[in-house]
């Protein structure tokens, strides 16, 4: 027979999980909140010594000679437009068919070995993936060009959005996949248009990530895009860059070259901003609250 109390070590030991949840609780706050105070911190102080250098002029104009006042950066704005397309067109949808492949085939001795060597792959430097591309991608014509500098780029981002494809993919539920069997859906086209489908707002954010990491890249420009004081499109010529350009300003000895260094790092992430916030919209306008 129950008396409705309840007794002192139950309400001790209800009081103890109590206290430990709050402390975790807290503990996740207090993580979350470091998490961001990193980048709170870069924005903050880029944004202090940048924005002051911030004009038309610097999206207008090219880079004046030593000793002129003035000038901009419109080269190297336009020149990292260009290889962030490249790197894209290059290394997403290679890596979404391969994180594919992987999901959809995780027991093979193939898809294991593709899984090891993109691990590998994405932790190699990206210096040595700059020398690699000049060795297969400059040495060979014999000049620099903006298409080896994206293509350098587009093999950072394919280990990254392999990986991330994959596991979006593993977390759609499998339910989906046997209804569309049932309905007669034949296997690549439950892959392709229901399990990708399902997939894709996560991938879609892998990839813009992999390609906000590329977006500031410099070593690999260095053996490859090289840099372009003068204005230039052409995918078979150097080409400039917002990384090749604010290195070349930050260690330069003079002090405008330096507010436009600033100035410059603060475009790159407002070039990274713009596209997650268009990237979102996009994929939310299509496949809706998914996306969150």
């Amino acid at each position: 027979m129950t008396t409705g109390v309840i007794p002192r070590s139950t309400r001790l030991n209800r009081a103890k999980r109590r206290g430990v949840s709050g402390v975790m609780v807290a503990l996740t706050y207090l993580a979350a909140a470091l998490a961001t105070l990193p980048l709170l911190f870069i924005v903050i102080h880029i944004v202090k010594l940048g924005a002051g250098a911030i004009s038309v002029d610097l999206f207008t104009k090219m880079p004046q000679p030593v000793g002129e006042a003035g000038g901009g950066m419109a080269n190297a704005i336009s020149g990292t437009l260009i290889l962030i397309g490249i790197a894209a067109a290059v290394g997403v949808p290679i890596g979404i068919g391969a994180g594919l492949y992987l999901a959809e085939h995780k027991r093979t001795p193939l898809a294991n070995t593709v899984r090891f060597l993109s691990d590998v792959l994405n932790g190699i430097p990206s210096i040595v993936m700059g020398i690699f591309a000049w060795q297969l991608l400059v040495r060979p014509v014999g000049h620099f060009s903006a298409l080896s500098g994206g293509v350098a780029l587009g093999a950072m981002i394919i280990p990254l959005v392999t990986r991330t494809t994959e596991e979006m993919i593993r977390i759609v539920p499998n339910s989906l996949r046997e209804a569309a069997l049932a309905l007669g859906y034949q296997r690549w086209r439950t892959s392709l248009s229901v399990i990708l489908r399902t997939a894709m707002p996560g991938i879609v954010t892998g990839a813009l990530v992999a390609i906000a990491r590329i977006a500031g890249e410099t070593a690999p420009l260095l053996f490859t895009a090289f840099g372009n004081q003068f204005w230039s499109t052409s995918l078979r010529q150097p080409i400039a860059a917002l990384p090749l350009q604010i290195f070349t300003y930050a260690i330069s000895p003079y002090d405008e070259w330096h507010s436009l260094a600033w100035a410059g790092a603060l475009v790159l992430i407002g070039i990274v901003l713009i596209i997650s916030i268009a990237a979102r919209f996009a994929t939310r306008s299509r496949f809706g609250a998914a996306v969150d």
